[in-house]
């Protein structure tokens, strides 16, 4: 594996290998990054992966300062899953100047956008830096940032950018915790309690598949649920799976988000649920 750290030259190692697939992370890897890769290598691409703490996508007060730097354990894992090229800018290759120019994609103030001014503006910005990049045919993000995948889905959708945007279904822990590499940020009685997140969604879920309309009463009920057990709730919504707007009454594709801090760490999750057809 090539280990990249400019600009030019990931521009002339890609070139060289024609079509790449890319998977793109703020690296302290987990199994879920490692499955990206493995899904990518099965398309029979060479794989780039970038390691990127990106500082546009963190708001004031959040971790950007503290999150975990581990590039050479994560260089070992990228090579063993098959990535073929790690390219690990620093901040000044990935923004030269002081101005930057920023992509600002819709549906970014709600949901975790809501919370979290800014954030999805920093993401598209530093996603649309990468796949001009890289130049992809195909990218690669996990399903456990719904939001995100629906995002640059639309990003990419809306610029007209040849690349097709696979989502890979949430890896989880023996217990439905999703793997995220904040998990590493809770302690052992937070750890014993986080998946109880999953569990309140299949909760939710399952009602929805058995027909419940009420959807705001379940959001509530899952929203007291988390509280009760110590949670700060951002949020728990039922969205359609092809808008993230709330769902009308003919739509049967639905997910439910949640966002919700156990101590100082915030944890979010979904569940893709298909509902009974309504009567209109």
């Amino acid at each position: 594996m090539q280990i990249l750290h400019t600009v030019a030259e990931l521009r002339a190692a890609v070139r060289q290998a024609n079509e790449v697939a890319f998977v793109p992370t703020m690296g302290n890897l987990h199994a879920g990054h490692l499955e990206l890769i493995r899904t990518a290598r099965q398309r029979g691409l060479p794989v780039v992966s970038s390691l990127f703490v990106n500082p546009l996508q963190f708001g004031p007060g959040e971790d950007f300062e503290n999150y975990p730097r581990t590039l050479q354990a994560d260089a070992t894992q990228l090579a063993e899953a098959g990535c073929t090229i790690l390219f690990a800018p620093t901040v000044a290759e990935m923004y030269p100047e002081a101005q930057t120019c920023n992509v600002t994609p819709p549906l970014a103030d709600i949901l975790c956008g809501a919370s979290r001014p800014g954030h999805f503006t920093g993401v598209t910005t530093v996603v649309l830096k990468l796949f001009n990049m890289v130049q992809p045919t195909l990218a690669l993000f996990g399903k456990k940032d719904y939001q995100q995948l629906f995002i640059l889905r639309l990003m990419t959708r809306q610029l007209n950018l040849p690349i097709e945007i696979l989502g890979v279904d949430t890896v989880r822990a023996e217990d439905g915790l999703a793997l995220s590499s904040r998990n590493g940020y809770l302690n052992a009685a937070e750890r014993a309690e986080a998946p109880r997140l999953y569990q309140t969604l299949r909760a939710v879920a399952t009602a929805l598949s058995a027909g419940e309309t009420d959807l705001a009463t379940l959001e509530h009920a899952a929203t007291v649920e988390l509280a009760r057990h110590g949670w700060q709730v951002d949020y728990v919504q039922i969205r359609a799976q092809s808008t993230l707007l709330a769902p009308n009454p003919t739509e049967t594709a639905c997910v439910v988000l949640a966002a919700a801090r156990l101590g100082n760490t915030r944890l979010i999750d979904n569940l893709e649920v298909t509902r009974p057809v309504q009567a209109v």
